[in-house]
């Protein structure tokens, strides 16, 4: 049975030809559209109206269409249930709902960022462990054969030293140094393979491209959360601002029964309103600003910036000539403490480094906002600058980049110090990332917890001025982005090291949380979650960037060690490539392989990616454009609603007055036309009609005499003025 739509009210004037026209088009548009009903936002009585119209009564249907419907419907509910079933088994789940109740959805993202690299680093270590181990156990590799006879002219010996043979045989010890492990699989040196010619499955290919996969793949999955994490006020622009209406009205969560759930909501609440009126507060004094004041600041920036600048150059000196001395002084009898020397300094620069920061930064009384933000993006420079000094001062080391030394010519590397430079690296790598996880322990239970014990035992103004330690979260977040850079940049001397720092981070999120809860206290700066996780991903994929670089120059131009490791008679461990190419594709295969990597074809690359390129930034302009105009057309739509619900109220009757027909009926009000479209007017709808010569400001639509029917005026939940 068709539905009327054009069903009137006793006494109600005729509807307007104009929104009979617009309600056809938009109820033949809902039926021709293939949406599932059950997404429109519409009322269940309109839906089910929908519903009538696809399906008419009488009307069969093909076995076809109805077999396709039910698919789609198993389909979507066996979706829905496994993504509830995968968060109600997922990592942490109820941990992390109840931090960010507490706390606010800035310290959840840190614990959210914890999850995804322990992902990162299982998926990795899956990768490995498919691709290399598996292959490697399978194969069976020959046993490696006697010692190839090399007599090195040494400065001051005619044989081969065996570098870094400690006096000491502390078992302990060698465990935390990686000596223990120098035979096993977590180093380069004990992977072995026959000839290439000999198998069908090439293991140097596999833990060539292994290292190289799995940074892609990281690259992907933190570009793709960077995207997703982007703050919607990039979008939406800088004078967006959500009212705070809504979140009064809509925040509540009805479907809460315990009481622990409904304070965890409060407290969210409230966090997400202290972080609204935080940022209008700041907005606020931007704006407030002169220009004098602004040329004032900016000059107190570059002078703050020069000395923090300095400081950095100063830190990173420090940590290579620390890293310079204990690679030249391995035989002295400090041999103990020379080891974890350069991991104690860079972990003494990245603590004191900070507070200096914090100090020069509060001398000028910057507001809380920056000072904030220029401490952090200094932190992040020094984080990153540690870590690539570290590597460059290794290189220089154990590379002799820069250096003129006889194995260095012979070798290409120092062969007289190092016999197997892969591994020496790897246990620099290891012992790096061992000493930050133990840093992490001690701190949260040497230092934060008899804080805690000394602030709650004694009373007085010293133990109010410390109280408990702040919480902070880009803290946390640069020490947990240490450990996972130092993971990538092992991936090639040290494949396994993924697994141990999966390990690092799961015990690390629950001391965290530990900490989080007992010992600390929450930081007086709000996050949001959005742009937190956008800053998390950038520091993480600088952290990769760093990874990378050297990675990729180690195994394209560096020459293997001649006695340990699987590209032991190769040049450098890229050179399997070739002779893969050689062994296994035929000629014409080869010579297209040869051509993608010339330089004759990098001109045409070049030009098909700046077509590219220029083709994605024409659409993100020609998005721009349409999201201003669709912004500007609905401040125009909230207006037009505003000015016609004026209209209304002038040309309605006032209360008590003689001509008052009485309460509506609900017959009348039942019988009334419905309108599909959620909001007021129709998209599509013809814009506010002009204003009519001779009309008032009391007049201004030009409305005096004109019946508006009262169908016409609706809002979005269905309520009728």
């Amino acid at each position: 049975m068709q539905r009327q739509w054009s069903l009137q009210a006793p006494g109600e004037p005729e509807a307007e030809p104009g929104a009979e026209e617009l309600c056809e088009q938009e109820t033949e548009r809902l039926c021709l559209s293939q949406q599932p009903v059950r997404v429109l936002p519409y009322a269940m009585v309109d839906k089910r109206f929908i519903r009538q119209l696809r399906e008419p009564e009488g009307v069969k249907t093909s076995c076809w269409q109805q077999w396709r419907r039910r698919r789609q419907t198993v389909g979507r509910r066996l979706g829905e249930a496994a993504r509830r079933l995968t968060r109600g088994c997922g990592l942490w789940e109820g941990a992390l709902y109840e931090i960010g109740g507490l706390f606010g959805t800035g310290i959840q993202s840190y614990f959210t960022f914890l999850r995804f690299l322990l992902l990162l680093n299982l998926l990795t270590l899956l990768l490995t462990s498919g691709f290399i181990l598996l292959p490697l156990v399978w194969l069976r590799p020959p046993d490696p054969g006697p010692a190839l006879n090399f007599t090195l002219q040494c400065p001051g010996s005619g044989h081969l030293p065996q570098p870094g043979v400690s006096k000491f045989n502390n078992l302990l010890w060698n465990v935390f140094t990686g000596r223990a492990f120098n035979n096993t699989y977590l180093f380069y040196g004990a992977y072995r393979a026959g000839p290439e010619s000999s198998s069908t499955y090439s293991i140097r290919l596999a833990y060539l491209l292994s290292p190289l996969a799995c940074l892609l793949l990281c690259f992907c999955g933190i570009l793709r959360r960077m995207v997703k994490g982007l703050p919607q006020k990039m979008f939406l622009g800088q004078d967006y601002r959500s009212p705070l209406s809504a979140k009064v009205f809509s925040s509540w969560d009805f479907c809460i029964r315990g009481q622990e759930a409904a304070t965890i909501k409060r407290h969210e609440i409230s966090n997400e309103f202290k972080m609204e009126l935080e940022e209008g507060r700041h907005l606020l004094l931007l704006q407030q600003q002169t220009r004098a004041q602004r040329a004032c600041h900016l000059l107190t920036y570059l002078r703050v910036n020069i000395l923090i600048g300095l400081l950095v150059v100063g830190a990173i000196s420090a940590i290579f000539w620390a890293t310079k001395y204990s690679q030249d002084n391995k035989e002295e009898s400090l041999f103990l403490l020379l080891q974890y020397l350069p991991p104690g300094v860079i972990a003494l620069v990245n603590f004191l480094g900070p507070l200096l920061f914090v100090f020069l930064v509060q001398l000028e009384n910057y507001p809380p906002n920056t000072e904030v933000n220029l401490t952090l993006i200094w932190c992040v420079v020094l984080k990153l600058a540690s870590l690539g000094m570290f590597s460059f001062s290794l290189g220089q080391t154990v590379l002799c980049i820069g250096r003129n030394k006889t194995s260095c010519e012979s070798y290409g590397y120092n062969a007289c110090d190092y016999q197997c430079w892969e591994n020496s690296v790897g246990e620099e790598l290891y012992k790096l990332s061992i000493f930050n996880f133990l840093l992490t322990v001690a701190f949260a239970f040497l230092v934060s917890l008899p804080r805690r014990m000394l602030v709650e035992r004694f009373s007085g103004r010293f133990w109010a001025w410390l109280d408990r330690e702040e919480f902070l979260v880009p803290k946390n977040v640069l020490d947990i982005v240490e450990g996972q850079t130092v993971t990538w940049m092992g991936l090639f001397y040290c494949p396994l090291l993924p697994l141990l720092n999966s390990v690092f981070i799961f015990l690390t999120f629950y001391i965290k949380k530990y900490t989080l809860l007992r010992n600390s206290r929450a930081s007086p700066r709000r996050f949001r979650a959005s742009s937190s996780i956008f800053f998390f991903q950038l520091v993480l994929l600088l952290g990769l960037l760093l990874a990378a670089v050297p990675l990729g120059y180690v195994v394209s131009s560096i020459r293997s060690s001649w006695d340990c490791g699987l590209f032991a008679n190769y040049l450098a461990p890229w050179q399997v490539v070739p002779e893969l190419v050689a062994l296994w594709l035929p000629p014409p295969s080869q010579r297209i392989l040869y051509y993608l990597g010339s330089h004759a074809f990098s001109f045409p690359l070049l030009i098909l990616l700046s077509l590219v390129l220029t083709v994605c930034i024409s659409q993100s302009q020609a998005r721009s454009r349409a999201i201003r105009r669709l912004r500007k057309q609905l401040v125009w739509q909230v207006q037009e609603k505003w000015h016609l619900v004026d209209d209304l109220s002038r040309l309605l009757p006032e209360p008590g007055s003689g001509d008052s027909l009485g309460p509506e009926s609900p017959v009348s009000r039942a019988s009334r036309p419905r309108s599909f479209c959620p909001g007021f007017p129709c998209p599509g709808s013809p814009g506010p009609r002009p204003r009519r010569p001779g009309s008032s400001l009391e007049d201004p639509a030009g409305l005096r005499g004109v019946s508006v029917p009262a169908h016409r005026f609706r809002f979005s939940s269905g309520s009728e003025l």
